[in-house]
């Protein structure tokens, strides 16, 4: 069951794509307000939003980008403006689609299973081509990402996507999976916030604060704080590693 947050300030607007979405299979958070959805984005695991960019707080448009900042997941926008030159921007800013109001429940519904099913399509892998002996090796490094791992109490399936600490469920947001699912790989591993950013947000240019934001809410989830932790230790000014606790 997809995780949808929509976020609408109009109660009766809210109210009507909760309906929609839940009469169609969805489990639908919502939110009122631009923060509340951030705290949302950083503390649930979601798999699209729903974003009004008239909001009390925030101005949509400020909230997707603060969106974009932590987080990656798709970002259908839903609003009364049509000007042009905003949708451009805002699809630029990483809005995924963009829909103006009045529209239906099922034009809602269709354009949000068109943006996950884009977002979460993972290729097949195609016949060999290139340098010889390369389709091998991308196999070998793919079985290694999804290969499970254990580190003390914490163990980590990339391929079904679940984290368990001392047999417990974790309950991760989709970038705190994959962040946490990186290090595992690397136990031990001294790993530069530069290098997280490539290859887990796969944005270096992104700010080091980013990271920062995940690490603090996966290490609430992981039962520990920055002055204080188990498993994950902070090198000053080198990096993070995820380590088992003695």
């Amino acid at each position: 069951m997809p995780s949808v947050l929509v976020v609408e300030d109009d109660p009766s607007i809210r109210q009507s794509l909760i309906e929609v979405l839940t009469e169609h299979g969805y489990a639908v958070r919502s939110s009122a307000d631009g923060f509340g959805a951030l705290r949302e984005v950083t503390q649930t695991p979601l798999d699209a939003v729903v974003l009004d960019l008239g909001l009390p707080d925030l101005d949509g448009g400020d909230a997707l980008r603060m969106i974009r900042g932590i987080s990656s997941v798709p970002v259908l926008v839903a609003t009364a403006r049509d000007d042009e030159r905003e949708i451009i921007s805002l699809l630029n800013a990483g809005a995924d689609d963009y829909l103006v109001k009045p529209f239906s429940g099922g034009q809602l519904v269709a354009r949000l299973s068109a943006v996950l099913r884009r977002t979460t399509h993972v290729p097949s892998t195609g016949p060999a081509t290139g340098t010889r002996g390369a389709p091998a090796a991308h196999a070998a490094a793919t079985s290694d990402a999804l290969h499970p791992t254990t580190v003390g109490e914490l163990a980590v399936d990339p391929g079904a996507r679940t984290a368990y600490l001392a047999g417990v469920e974790l309950r991760l947001t989709r970038r705190e999976f994959d962040l946490l699912a990186f290090l595992a790989r690397h136990p031990g591993q001294v790993v530069s916030k530069r290098r997280l950013l490539t290859e887990v947000w796969r944005e270096p240019y992104v700010d080091d604060q980013t990271v920062d934001v995940h690490l603090s809410s996966l290490r609430r989830k992981l039962g520990e704080r920055a002055a204080a932790p188990r498993y994950l230790l902070t090198v000053r000014g080198v990096g993070i590693k995820l380590v088992a606790p003695r």
